[in-house]
């Protein structure tokens, strides 16, 4: 598969190391991370074609993308 954009590490390259600690020892926060990732990923497939789904399921899926984002960067600027 080609490089998938909006990756995590991409999106906060200055909290990998926190990224990497909060997942192993917070449960909510790797729930949200694997979550983050799964949508993300079903987002690249869509935009690339190989998983085509209408544009309102795109657009919705974004929306949550994002506010899984929001909710990611709330618990790394808290760390």
């Amino acid at each position: 598969m080609s490089h998938v954009p909006h990756e995590l590490a991409e999106e906060f390259p200055e909290h990998v190391a926190t990224i990497s600690h909060l997942k192993q020892s917070d449960a909510h926060f790797a729930r949200l991370f694997d979550s983050y990732h799964e949508i993300n990923r079903a987002i690249h497939r869509a935009e690339t074609h190989v998983e085509p789904v209408s544009e309102a399921v795109e657009q919705e899926m974004r929306r949550k993308r994002l506010a899984l984002k929001d909710e990611i960067y709330s618990f790394l600027r808290a760390a």
